[in-house]
């Protein structure tokens, strides 16, 4: 549980200076590619999921003496961190080096988000 606290309050942090920079340095150059939609979208996407990562954590504790839920959110919880990684990374990256096949593979890191979710209601029906 600790773990994914941690690891969405560094998604936020990192949110936060992402957003900062893409927003004042490097706006210019986003304009210049067209770039712009894509880096928010992952910096916004990016955020969401900090926030339901800590809510992981949050609800393993509080229902941690139930090993089904616990066994569900940690599943949950790793399905949001590589969701995150590979989504807003890979939408990172196409903004920074313009290299478009990663396009092919953000959509692998949305599906990894829904699972997420759908993993968090599973523990709870």
């Amino acid at each position: 549980m600790k773990f994914f606290i941690q690891a969405g309050a560094l998604l936020g942090l990192l949110g936060v200076a992402l957003g900062a920079f893409g927003a004042h340095a490097l706006r210019s150059m986003l304009e210049a590619s067209g770039r712009g939609a894509t880096f928010e979208t992952a910096v916004k996407y990016q955020f969401y999921h900090a926030f339901a990562l800590v809510l992981v954590g949050l609800l393993m504790h509080t229902f941690g003496t139930n090993p089904t839920v616990v066994k569900l959110l940690n599943w949950a919880g790793y399905s949001f961190l590589g969701g995150v990684i590979i989504f807003s990374g890979s939408l990172y990256i196409l903004c920074f080096t313009g290299i478009t096949w990663l396009g092919a593979i953000t959509p692998i890191g949305g599906l990894a988000m829904i699972v997420g979710w759908a993993l968090m209601l599973w523990a709870f029906v």
